[in-house]
């Protein structure tokens, strides 16, 4: 004869363990992966840094973190007194060597002067020999006055070349040191924000020396990466959506690809992706216009169908 079961009732901690676990099991079912975006990744510019192209005690830098600056904007100003003086010596040497050749030149205009009248007797003498009025003596004198005026024209010219020459170089240091003034003015090279600064007024900038970052944060890209089986999903220009974390829930952005990686990657270690972290995956860059909440280094999500949250 067998014995009936008995009933053991369940303790009040038993039955709040039954009922978390049965929660977790509900949600975990209801989930089934399909709220999972299709790539993850974080907000890049591209971030320029401005360096020192010249020499010198900086004069003024108006640049200050969180500021925008429009392109060719002046910012600054590395001291020009040194290359100023420079100048102005080049310039009377310049003018020195000018004097030696209006010598030179004024002694050419003179043999041509010459030259023509001497030009004008011949063709003088010409005729009256036609006419029986003059000897050939008179012609071969004439003759020979012309080419020796002519030499003598040459041989002023070949005096005047170097100078010419050692005055163009001269214009050429001139053109040097002024390129190199024009480099001691600090200027934004694009509309954009500025980042870092890295100098201040008064401390020495040496060629190269980094003197503020900046980056145009009116477009910004996202940078993804995605499995080799998404990569049929997704194309060059096509639009997505991508979601950042907002107060109680999510704000969405249009977003356009870009550029999309043309070789295979490790998984970055703060990259998660649909497929729970894959050995390779392929990044992905996203355009999305800027409306003051996005920032360089902010983590998002990019959805390659337009889903609710």
């Amino acid at each position: 004869m067998k014995r009936a079961a008995t009933k053991v009732p369940m303790t009040k901690k038993a039955l709040t363990i039954l009922s978390i676990f049965t929660l977790v099991v509900s949600l975990t079912s209801c989930n089934g992966g399909g709220d999972l975006a299709d790539g993850y990744g974080n907000f890049e510019a591209t971030e320029t840094t401005v360096s020192a192209e010249a020499n010198g005690k900086i004069q003024f830098l108006d640049v200050v973190e969180g500021n925008l600056l429009e392109k060719n904007e002046v910012v600054g100003v590395i001291d020009t007194i040194q290359l100023s003086l420079k100048r102005d010596q080049l310039k009377a040497a310049k003018q020195t060597i000018y004097s030696k050749s209006t010598n030179v030149l004024s002694q050419r205009d003179v043999l041509q002067e010459e030259l023509q009248v001497a030009q004008n007797d011949k063709k003088r003498i010409e005729s009256l020999i036609k006419e029986n009025a003059a000897t050939q003596k008179q012609l071969d004198d004439i003759q020979g006055k012309v080419r020796i005026l002519q030499q003598q024209i040459k041989s002023v010219e070949t005096q005047n070349a170097p100078i010419i020459n050692e005055v163009k170089g001269i214009e050429v240091q001139i053109e040097q040191i002024e390129d190199q003034i024009a480099k001691s003015i600090v200027k934004s090279p694009l509309d954009g924000t500025v980042l870092v600064k890295y100098a201040e007024p008064g401390e020495v900038a040496v060629f190269g020396r980094p003197l503020f970052k900046m980056a145009n944060l009116d477009e910004m890209e996202l940078r993804v990466y995605i499995s080799e089986a998404q990569l049929p999903n997704i194309k060059i220009g096509q639009s997505v959506t991508v979601k950042i974390d907002d107060v109680d829930s999510m704000r969405s952005y249009e977003g356009t690809v870009s550029w999309i990686s043309a070789s295979a990657e490790f998984t970055p270690k703060i990259i998660q992706t649909k497929e729970e972290r894959v050995n390779l995956v392929y990044a992905v860059k996203i355009k999305v216009k800027n409306d003051g909440s996005l920032k360089i280094g902010m983590p998002a999500e990019m959805w390659i169908a337009n889903q609710s949250i």
